[in-house]
């Protein structure tokens, strides 16, 4: 970025959501990719990271939280570091900016439809969150309130008067959180509005999101960083393919283009519902998705003789356990392609499998975090008998 235009957040002292506000984002860069070279450089040679032409208003993902400040007054934002004190925003540098607009919005409608949000102390009110999901390519919206109870007051003149202000929205979900739970969701969904979920689309493959879908949160890297990773598979059609934590299967059907067979599998049923869905919308005939341990899964394979030539794994920010990965090193896949959004949790665990038979090939950090700490990686292992 030549020139570049910093912007100046307001909050950045009470949020502590971006810890690097302030800081140039060229400099940030020079930042992660110094991280990523000491935690992963003795693995192999790292690669420039991919940066962002915009670094700002990527997220597609808003999520809100609703309280009352000292004076009573409706706010909504986000809880202060190591809290539950909420802090109020209008503008986060970071989050869409229609999401964004939407929140505003609701917040302005609680009054007049007398909507009370929630007071963990008390355990009094109605609304405890807001969330908002965006396709960027399909542009379709999906609200989702988060209320304490399956009773909303005058739903329906509710959602009529948000659809107004907001002709853009195309589904509105009401999500039942009724636990004393740091949560945000809880497993009860309403539909008040639309089929209860959007669609977008991910290198040449189309989604279906539902409110608790895992779906990446920075749509345009996301796809430099997954079709990183399948290039890194080097795919001719003939391999079997296992996708470990595979979601709703964003992987494993851009994957399966280039695979001969792909198994997704996940623990997450909801999202295994999705990935089925997305599988027949995507006339993908090749994929199929397995509900259960990944883990589990590839151990029995191994003990059945089965194989696979390509293992895909993106863990959560803990990493994998050594039970994950001792299963992987027994299914001796070729190739193993692992995904990461913490560079500590990959260097401990590209310790392991290097002990254990493989080598680590290529290192690409990609930018899916401006302003944050964090960084994802992308990282080609192979057997060093191969």
């Amino acid at each position: 970025m030549s020139e570049e235009k910093v912007l100046s957040c307001a909050y950045a002292k009470k949020c502590g959501g971006c810890r690097y506000q302030g800081v140039p984002y060229e400099k940030q860069l020079v930042k992660k990719q110094k991280q990523v070279q000491e935690l992963l450089g003795k693995y192999g040679k790292v690669q420039k990271i991919i940066g962002m032409k915009n670094p700002y208003f990527y997220r597609n993902k808003v999520h809100a939280v609703f309280d009352r400040d000292r004076k009573g007054n409706i706010i909504s934002g986000i809880y202060e570091p190591r809290s539950h004190r909420v802090v109020s925003i209008d503008q986060c540098l970071i989050e869409d900016e229609k999401s964004q607009e939407i929140i505003r919005t609701i917040r302005g409608m609680l009054k007049s439809f007398k909507i009370k949000t929630y007071d963990e102390d008390t355990g009094y009110g109605l609304l405890r969150h807001v969330l908002v999901r965006r396709g960027f390519t399909s542009k379709e919206i999906m609200v989702v309130l988060v209320t304490v109870s399956p009773v909303f007051p005058s739903k329906n003149n509710f959602v009529k008067a948000l659809k107004k202000a907001h002709p853009e929205i195309t589904t509105i979900v009401l999500n039942v959180n009724d636990r004393n739970t740091s949560m945000v969701l809880g497993d009860r969904d309403i539909v008040l509005y639309g089929k209860g979920y959007i669609k977008d689309s991910l290198c040449g493959c189309t989604f279906r999101i539902s409110p608790r879908s895992f779906y990446q949160v920075n749509p345009k890297q996301t796809e430099i960083l997954y079709e990183k990773a399948v290039e890194y598979a080097d795919l001719t059609g003939k391999e079997s393919v296992i996708d470990a934590y595979c979601g709703i299967g964003t992987i494993s059907l851009i994957a399966a283009k280039k695979a001969g067979r792909v198994t997704g599998v996940e623990l997450n049923k909801d999202a295994v519902k999705d990935a089925r869905i997305n599988a027949r919308e995507n006339k993908s005939s090749n994929v199929r998705f397995c509900e259960g341990d990944a883990g589990e899964y590839m151990e029995a394979m191994a003990a059945t003789g089965q194989t696979a030539q390509v293992v895909f794994m993106d863990p959560p920010r803990a990493g994998s356990d050594q039970k994950f990965l001792s299963s992987l090193v027994k299914l001796n896949p070729d190739r193993v392609v692992y995904i990461s959004c913490n560079p500590e949790t990959l260097a401990r665990d590209l310790g392991y499998l290097t002990r254990k038979g493989y080598a680590v090939r290529k290192i690409q950090p990609v930018e899916m975090f401006c302003f944050t700490e964090h960084v994802e990686c992308a990282v080609l292992l192979s057997r060093k008998d191969k």
